[in-house]
């Protein structure tokens, strides 16, 4: 079965001749198609003013970073992590599935979103877990209210110490949004800085999510400006757009406020969820997903995927594909998390996975054949245009054309090397994408 596969989650070749042959087009439109760099004026501003390096890239880098793990209580893990049209890679990440000693039974796994840099979440997400393990508040008893005072104090402790870091090194501008879990034999413990975000799946359905800390909610701003802030374009002072993380001191010198009270709090939300037999999966993932796809959206394309793939890395890269065909200009970090009631391979599935790719098949084929039968130039854009607006059945539920559209592209290549001598342009069959 093609959609069940293992491994290598490269990809694929007619992907990237896809993104090189509508890269004019898809530049002009990220840029704004009015004198920026894509429209063949370098600097996009009047002679004279500093020009500001673009945070985007005129063609995203696709290649991604995967792992997978296991724990020997039956959880297994992946993450799956994508530059994407970011001009850098921010984001981090931490998976430990089993904690020593004491803490045998239990696991812990976060996601760290930098910004203005790479530096601070690089730093946090090689120390965060040491400074809640250091604050003894996590044994055995597995005492929830010890256990969340341990980690607001590890994020306040991890920030403490960053700052003399930060100054020493020069990332005083540098911030990093964090989601986090710890799971234990009784509960799940979310732990969210910032705006990336933590969902579970119970009985198909989301059954908690974390709330991002967004300067516009009321709260966050009242604290804002209490700190002498102000809330403008949804940004603190008109240029942050999160209002909750680790770094960013530059928002974080009042005198005589708590580090909790400052424009930027680095103190995280803590949410305890007793576990249940019920839970199949949490994913934990940066902005550059929740842009892109909500979470019950999310959590049904997740559940489709475990029931035709039996490789967690390769469902991250599929979620990490979606994100990016429904415009997510952002680094993409996702970590999957299932739990024994997740999702298992089914033959029924399977079938209809197949049936609807030879239906794709078919599609691309017809509309391949219409296009040069009314004297049109087939290319890639015309034939995804005419299938979108297209009925067809059996689509991924939460993922739509979008999540097939590797399928389509390769459809629509096969379609072209069987029409090659007949294309317009000297085209032939030797010129297949690299």
């Amino acid at each position: 079965m093609r959609t069940a596969r293992k491994g290598n989650v490269e990809m694929p070749a007619f992907v990237r001749q896809f993104v090189k042959e509508t890269e004019k087009r898809v530049s002009s439109f990220f840029k704004g198609g009015r004198g920026g760099p894509g429209d063949g004026h370098p600097g996009g501003g009047e002679e004279g003013e500093e020009v500001i390096p673009s945070p985007y890239l005129d063609r995203p880098v696709l290649d991604k970073l995967t792992e997978e793990g296991c724990s020997h209580w039956g959880q297994t893990y992946a993450l799956g992590s994508m530059q994407g049209w970011r001009a850098s890679m921010e984001d981090f990440h931490n998976c430990v599935p089993q904690l020593g000693g004491e803490l045998a039974d239990w696991s812990f796994f976060a996601v760290f979103d930098g910004h203005a840099g790479s530096s601070v979440a690089q730093y946090c997400s090689q120390h965060l877990l040491s400074q809640i393990l250091s604050t003894g508040g996590m044994g055995p008893e597995d005492n929830p209210e010890r256990v969340r005072e341990a980690i607001i104090e590890g994020f306040l402790q991890t920030d403490k110490h960053l700052y003399t870091v930060a100054r020493r090194e020069g990332w005083e501008k540098g911030g990093t949004t964090v989601v986090a879990t710890l799971i234990s034999p009784c509960y799940i413990y979310f732990a969210n800085c910032g705006d990336s975000r933590a969902i579970l799946c119970r009985s198909g359905q989301v059954c908690f999510a974390t709330e991002d800390h967004k300067p516009y909610s009321p709260l966050e701003r009242e604290r804002i400006e209490s700190a002498g802030g102000s809330v403008s374009i949804q940004r603190i002072n008109g240029s942050l757009a999160v209002s909750r993380a680790l770094g960013d001191f530059s928002y974080k010198g009042v005198e005589n406020r708590s580090p909790s009270q400052q424009m930027v709090s680095p103190e995280p939300e803590v949410c305890v969820v007793e576990r249940s037999p019920a839970d199949e999966f949490l994913v934990l993932a940066c902005d550059g997903v929740w842009d892109a796809i909500t979470n019950d959206n999310l959590c049904a394309f997740i559940r489709s995927r475990l029931r035709v793939c039996t490789d967690l890395r390769d469902v991250c890269a599929q979620v990490i594909d979606l994100c990016l065909y429904k415009g997510s200009l952002d680094n993409i970090s996702i970590i999957l998390l299932c739990f024994p009631g997740a999702p298992q391979l089914s033959a029924e599935a399977l079938h209809q996975e197949a049936e609807l790719e030879d239906l794709l098949e078919s599609k691309v084929a017809e509309i391949y054949e219409e296009l040069c039968a009314r004297g049109e130039e087939p290319d890639l854009l015309s034939v995804l245009t005419v299938l979108a607006s297209r009925s067809i059945p059996g689509l991924p539920p939460g993922g739509g054309i979008q999540s097939k559209r590797n399928c389509i592209i390769s459809a629509y290549y096969q379609q072209r090397e069987m029409h090659a001598p007949t294309l317009p342009n000297g085209l032939g069959a030797s010129e297949k994408p690299i």
